[in-house]
């Protein structure tokens, strides 16, 4: 479990400054990233490292979005090993990958027990995701994992996936099913006994930008840092070009997912960095990491240090006048999301209508936090809105800027033994202009309430 309390000189220790952004998901475990822009929205698709996982113990995949790149969304679980008749439905959801195609949007998912790759179709990128097929889209060798897709500029999609070799095929244009033979890649090969960080190991990730196309890829295990190559096509020949980032000691694996944002491109990988705030052994518990990527003129990539605590920059900004999801968060300490379904009633042979499935934030104890970036209080403040649903009660100040920093406000949460029932609370808050960070700092002795959103007024 991630635990509630975590001294500062041990988040300084481990690289974690007070300002940190990354990892950029704390209230779960999360892997493999999968970023994928569709109309002005990060859709943020992840493995799930359970809580309590040795080694990997992974169920399900989990969507975040962003249109900052610093607050991110939880949505919560989006497809899960179930979805798939055909599998085991217990353990080994490995990494994914989503593209948009005609509107339709494809998830492409490992099995586990080498039981091939499957694919997931829904209309919406929130899903729900439904397996069109009911059956392995590939079924190879037992490298069947971590598949990554490229629609080329002809409209030929491609599918790649592998460790420790790489393969690919063509999609149709359905994109549920392949059109020829699985071909081995032999130009990036894993050369056997050499300890080369540029030899293709797993994870690929393909994309194209100015003419070159890139493969991107978790190198030589372990620990695992992310290599590059460059092709004349979608099928190579791959020329290795660099690192993106070297491996690190800190980090047992790397899986690269990239995109380019609103002018700039971004690589988003893994680290322990969570997990190790409390666990001093090895445990593959992750957690989601993003850095600004930068190209040279020769198409080139820039190498980065790993994984720099201070995250990205901020590219927009957040507007506290609609109502803000409390799931939406830019760093936390001590909190989880889930999700809850609200009836009419709490009775196990009546349960009455649904009102709503909502996620909340939640395991909210004394001084746990939550900080959110960049809000543009453009028209003042007079009070604020929330929505809880108590347990024994307590209290949220609201800070501009720090932890330390100005309190706008103080929401008391009076009522106890109603952890079932959400309530919207209004308080008074002092006025304020300007685009600020806001921190919602937790303060009870019991466990306090559940956090299901806010709203500036």
């Amino acid at each position: 479990m991630i635990k509630k309390y975590i001294l500062n000189f041990g988040l300084l220790f481990l690289g974690i400054s007070l300002s940190a952004q990354n990892p950029i998901i704390q209230t779960k475990f999360t892997a493999d990233p999968a970023p994928m822009v569709y109309k002005d929205t990060i859709f943020l698709y992840t493995s799930h490292d359970e809580d309590d996982a040795f080694g990997f113990k992974m169920k399900n995949w989990l969507l975040y979005t962003s249109t900052d790149m610093v607050n991110w969304t939880d949505h919560g679980v989006v497809a899960s090993l179930k979805d798939f008749k055909w599998t085991d439905p217990e353990n080994g959801a490995w990494a994914p990958q989503v593209i948009e195609r005609n509107g339709k949007f494809y998830m492409y998912c490992p099995m586990p027990g080498q039981r091939g790759i499957g694919v997931l179709v829904a209309d919406s990128p929130y899903g729900p995701f439904k397996d069109p097929i009911g059956k392995p889209l590939v079924k190879n060798s037992s490298d069947d994992i971590d598949p990554t897709v490229l629609i080329d500029d002809d409209g030929q999609a491609y599918l790649y996936w592998g460790n420790p070799n790489l393969w690919y095929v063509k999609l149709n244009e359905d994109m549920i099913s392949v059109n020829g033979d699985v071909i081995k890649d032999t130009s990036i090969a894993k050369v056997k006994g050499s300890p080369d960080p540029f030899h293709y190991q797993e994870g690929p990730w393909v994309w194209k930008k100015n003419g070159h196309y890139y493969l991107a890829y978790a190198s030589t295990c372990c620990p695992e840092g992310i290599g590059y190559a460059i092709g004349k096509s979608a099928t190579g020949p791959w020329e290795f070009k660099g690192m993106i980032m070297d491996s690190d000691k800190r980090s047992n694996g790397n899986h690269p997912g990239i995109i380019d944002y609103k002018g700039k491109s971004y690589v988003f990988g893994f680290n322990y960095n969570i997990g190790k705030q409390t666990m001093s052994k090895h445990y593959e518990r992750r957690s989601v990491c993003v850095s600004e990527m930068k190209y040279n003129a020769d198409g080139t990539i820039q190498k980065l240090p790993f994984w720099n605590p201070e995250g990205v920059k901020r590219i927009a900004t957040l507007n506290p006048y609609n109502r803000v999801e409390a799931e939406t968060i830019a760093f936390s300490e001590g909190l989880k999301t889930e999700k809850m379904t609200e009836w009419e009633r709490n009775n196990p042979y009546d349960t009455g209508k649904k009102i709503t499935d909502k996620m909340v934030v939640s395991s909210i104890n004394n001084g746990d936090y939550l900080k959110v970036q960049g809000v543009d209080f453009s028209k003042g403040t007079k009070s604020i809105e929330v929505s809880v649903a108590s347990m024994y009660g307590g209290t949220i100040e609201i800070h501009s800027d720090s932890l330390g920093g100005q309190i706008l406000g103080t929401v008391k949460v009076t009522e106890k033994a109603e952890g079932d029932i959400f309530k919207t609370i209004t308080t008074p808050v002092k006025n304020i202009k300007g685009i600020h960070d806001l921190y919602f700092i937790f303060k009870g002795e019991k466990d306090l309430f559940y956090f299901d959103w806010w709203k500036f007024n």
